[in-house]
């Protein structure tokens, strides 16, 4: 069943499309990587996706509904989330509070409740304090929930921008390279925390460029080239595709396994 329907999704900057045309289903549950060449529309995509960029034509529908001209907050807040970067977190802040500001998007509390400290406010602190705990936990970064994120090592840093993807209540979470910077062990942590996000009952779409973690971890593989989809299957259907192999010679096929 799907619970997001991207839908002759177009983007045009000038006369360049950066995204063409481009149509594919998000099934509930999954985890569906989106890969292709730099510069193929990978991020463009990401952000036409969760309405940081308007489309110009096409649309998104998310359980039915059109959510393409929306706004990003609104998008968010129905459950459509990108996960954070590492500019956005905030460096000196520890990790358990860099997760509970991130609550805020389901806050009951308005921003004067917080202020001046209402019932309401208090309430909706301890509540994001108690998930915060537990989703760092849940992640392994429990131990690191007093250490400024500044002094935290790489692969801590994105295990900290799921934690604050998982923090908005996402139905999709969208994770833009997940995996880029980190060494072998620091991967195989991260897939394991992908795997365990899906296991909660989130569907995940990710951007990747290490393609032996996208191979490993995706259930269905979407393959952009130059703005335009040009496969669509899993993963084994993926590394024998000869569309895919021509719009990876070179340096990337080697990364396929091909």
């Amino acid at each position: 069943m799907a619970i997001m329907e991207v839908v002759k999704l177009t983007k045009r900057f000038g006369g360049l499309a950066a995204v063409n045309n481009v149509s594919f289903d998000v099934h509930e549950g999954e985890i569906l990587s989106v890969i292709g060449p730099n510069g193929a529309g990978k991020s463009t995509l990401f952000k036409l996706i969760s309405s940081f960029l308007p489309a110009t034509s096409g649309k998104v529908v998310f359980r039915g509904e059109d959510i393409t001209s929306q706004k990003p907050h609104v998008v968010a807040r129905k459950g459509v989330i990108r996960t954070f970067q590492e500019t956005t977190i905030f460096r000196d802040m520890t990790v358990l509070d860099n997760v509970v500001v991130a609550h805020h998007l389901h806050s009951k509390a308005s921003l004067i409740g917080f202020f001046l400290g209402t019932r309401v406010a208090r309430d909706d602190e301890a509540g994001f304090r108690r998930s915060a705990e537990e989703i760092i936990d849940f992640l392994g970064i429990g131990q690191m929930r007093d250490e400024a994120a500044k002094n935290l090592p790489h692969g801590h840093l994105r295990a900290l921008g799921m934690a604050m993807g998982m923090a908005a209540a996402p139905k999709i979470l969208l994770l833009d390279e997940p995996f880029a910077g980190m060494n072998a062990e620091e991967t195989e942590s991260a897939l394991g925390m992908v795997r365990g996000i899906r296991g909660r009952g989130i569907t995940v779409l990710l951007v990747e460029h290490d393609m032996p973690a996208v191979m490993k971890v995706s259930d269905r593989i979407v393959v952009l080239n130059f703005g335009e989809m040009i496969a669509e299957g899993a993963p084994s259907e993926i590394q024998e595709n000869e569309a895919v192999i021509e719009a990876y010679l070179g340096r990337e096929d080697e990364e396929l396994g091909i």
